[in-house]
C-alpha cells in the first residue's frame, strides 16, 4: 500500500484532502470511497506519535484520523466521512448513473447504517481485543469477533455484496477489516474461513475491485506491524 503523500490535479475536484495513517481501516474507509467516485484528492501520512498541526487544527476535540479536508473544511469520523462523500459527490461528468453508496431507499438505508455502526462497535472492539489481551479476555474477544461475523454473514446471505448487486456503505465500511484478518488468526489461532466461508469469498470479491485492491495493506505486514507496536508497547 502506497502510503506516500499524493497530489493529483483535477480542477472539478479541487481543494479535497484526506489526513490518515497507517494500517488504519477507518483511513482505508474514506480512500477507498473516494477512489470509487473517481474523485482527485492529496493525501497526508499522519504520524500518530508526532501529530501534526493540520491534524490538531482540522480534528482539535478528537485528534484522531482520518479527517477529510473540503475547501478548508473538516469533516472527521470515517463514516460521516462516507456519507458526506456520498452526498457531495453524487453525480457523475460523463452522464452516466452515479456510483451511490448508500440505497435510495429509506428502510434500505437505515438498515445499511444499522450495520456499519455494527462494524465500529462491535467488530472493531472484539478484534481489537484479540491482539491486545491474553487468556480469557482473549478468548472471550475471539468468540465475540466470530459471532458478530456470522452475525454479518446472515445478513449478507447470498447476496454478492451487502448492497445486494451494487458495493456499498456496508462493504466499504467492512472491506478494510480484511487486511487485519491474518493478525487476528495468528494471536487467536483460529481461520475464519472455517467459521464464515460466505465472509472470505465476499472480501475476495471485493478485493477485484480496483478501489480494494490498491488500497489494502498486505495482511503479512500489518501483522508485523502489530508485532512491532506491541513489543513496543504492550508488553508485560
Amino acid at each position: 500500500m502506497n502510503l506516500a503523500p499524493t497530489m493529483v490535479d483535477n480542477s472539478s475536484h479541487n481543494n479535497v484532502v484526506l489526513l490518515g495513517s497507517g494500517f488504519s481501516m477507518f483511513g482505508m474507509r474514506a480512500r477507498i470511497a473516494l477512489a470509487e467516485k473517481g474523485i482527485k484528492y492529496e493525501y497526508k501520512e499522519e504520524d500518530l506519535s508526532n501529530k501534526s498541526s493540520l491534524l490538531l487544527e482540522m480534528n482539535p476535540v478528537q485528534k484522531k484520523i482520518p479527517v477529510l479536508i473540503h475547501n478548508g473544511k473538516p469533516i472527521c469520523e470515517s463514516l460521516i466521512i462516507l456519507e458526506y462523500i456520498d452526498m457531495v459527490w453524487n453525480n457523475n461528468n460523463n452522464g452516466a448513473a452515479p456510483i451511490m453508496l448508500l440505497p435510495s431507499d429509506p428502510y434500505d438505508k437505515s438498515q445499511a447504517r444499522f450495520w456499519a455502526d455494527f462494524v465500529d462497535h462491535k467488530v472493531y472492539h472484539d478484534s481489537r481485543r484479540i491482539w491486545t489481551s491474553k487468556g480469557d479476555e482473549q478468548d472471550l474477544a475471539k468468540k465475540g469477533f466470530i459471532e458478530s461475523m456470522k452475525q454479518l454473514e446472515e445478513f449478507l446471505g447470498d447476496k454478492p455484496y451487502f448492497g445486494g448487486e451494487n458495493f456499498g456503505f456496508v462493504d466499504v465500511a467492512l472491506i478494510p477489516f480484511y487486511c487485519w484478518f491474518y493478525t487476528y488468526e495468528m494471536f487467536g489461532n483460529f481461520k475464519l474461513v472455517t467459521f464464515c466461508p460466505k465472509i472470505i469469498s465476499w472480501a475476495n470479491r471485493c478485493m477485484e475491485r480496483e478501489s480494494v485492491s490498491v488500497t489494502l495493506a498486505d495482511g503479512k505486514e500489518v501483522y508485523e506491524s502489530v508485532l512491532d507496536y506491541k513489543n513496543k508497547f504492550l508488553m508485560d
